[in-house]
């Protein structure tokens, strides 16, 4: 208890005075607040990839890729890809028929407007059921490709993002023209994706085989069920995971990346900030030598005063976690990036607003620890002969 009562004695004293030493006190401030700002907004990139790209997986959408391989990498021979077709708990369409679409993927180059850079976007190769398949895919211009014929329908992002892609453009494609007939938007999306018919882009390309194959299910409830009828089907060299998990597989490489770049950055500005933080608080301490040594003359413990230094050091960082949280959030939330290639709204997020806080409190600690323990060290005979 009297540890307990020195130390918030001494904590409301020193906070008291701090309009007397309102330099040292903005140092730290807005130390900790640049640190925090970049840190979230750095790792308010992946936060956006994460949501971008899970924002439209449904749970009772499931893809299948070979065990061989995995993307646009998968080979599923056209006999398993038919296969799929039969397995229990899939739904069917309007007509009938099980909405099982196979894909094709292909990874192309565009020149971006203005700059001219090139850079890749998805050519994806698709059977029949495509809108079934993906319900929120909505043509805005055109019409669908015909089977058959080298027609493309493009993303409005590859308009926005890359030239010749207007209703009527030709684009070159292994040596042949193909037209863009349509343009569609698809959920949250905001990269460029290019749907044409599986027969002709495989004929084009000489392949036999689907990268993978996506499905629908009656309910999430029936994705069990599907599993264990893969697994017992020794002719079906397939594994089948969720929407989700896929999408979270293919981009968990790409958002390590943005968090590692995210805290390297990070940790640069929080070692400033600690560093400004620890030649404030040491001014302060020395500012107070008289003052703490006196105290100690009078029976405070040097236990209390370290700790209320400490104290002091994390409270005078935790509003620069708040300000830097509301600064990356007005500049840096919503705003469009495209690293790599691939386009991304950033998103600050409360989680991210708790990591900056936590930021926050490390900065705090570590930028006191040293001037605490200076100031429990302080003689007392020193200050008894100042006074």
């Amino acid at each position: 208890m009297r540890f307990l009562r020195q130390f918030l004695q001494l904590l409301l004293m020193n906070l008291a005075g701090f309009r007397q030493r309102l330099g040292p006190v903005l140092t730290i401030l807005i130390g900790v607040t640049c640190a925090v700002g970049a840190l979230v907004s750095m790792l308010a990139m992946g936060s956006g990839v994460r949501r971008q790209a899970l924002g439209d997986a449904r749970p009772d959408r499931v893809v299948f890729t070979s065990l061989e391989g995995q993307g646009s990498q998968g080979s599923i021979p056209r006999e398993e890809a038919a296969a799929v077709r039969s397995l229990p708990g899939i739904r069917r369409g309007l007509q009938g028929q099980p909405i099982v679409v196979s894909q094709v993927i292909l990874p192309l180059q565009a020149r971006r407007r203005g700059t001219g850079k090139r850079t890749f976007y998805l050519l994806l190769g698709v059977s029949p059921g495509l809108t079934e398949l993906v319900p929120e895919l909505h043509l805005t211009d055109g019409r669908m490709f015909r089977p058959g014929l080298h027609e493309l329908i493009a993303s409005n992002a590859c308009v926005r993002q890359f030239s010749d892609f207007g209703l009527g453009d030709k684009r070159d494609i292994h040596g042949n023209d193909w037209t863009v007939v349509g343009h569609f938007d698809s959920g949250q999306s905001q990269n460029c994706v290019v749907h044409t018919d599986d027969e002709t882009l495989m004929a084009v390309f000489g392949r036999n085989t689907y990268s993978q194959v996506t499905a629908l299910l009656h309910s999430p409830a029936d994705f069990a069920a599907l599993r264990a009828a893969l697994q017992a089907d020794p002719a079906l060299h397939l594994e089948v995971r969720l929407e989700a998990e896929v999408i979270a597989a293919e981009f968990k490489e790409f958002t390590g990346l943005l968090n590692f770049i995210s805290y390297f950055i990070g940790t640069i500005m929080a070692l400033g900030a600690i560093l400004g933080a620890v030649n404030s608080l040491y001014s302060i301490v020395d500012s107070r030598r008289r003052e703490s040594a006196t105290l100690r003359a009078i029976g405070f413990g040097p236990a209390p005063i370290s700790a209320a230094v400490l104290c002091e050091s994390i409270l005078f960082a935790l509003p620069g976690a708040v300000l830097g949280g509301i600064l990356a959030w007005l500049f840096f939330d919503g705003m469009s990036t495209s690293p790599l290639g691939f386009t991304f709204q950033l998103s600050v997020t409360p989680r991210l607003a708790e990591i900056g806080i936590a930021w926050s409190l490390a900065i705090g600690l570590l930028g006191g620890l040293l001037p605490a323990l200076r100031a429990a060290r302080m003689p007392v005979s020193a200050a008894l002969r100042e006074v």
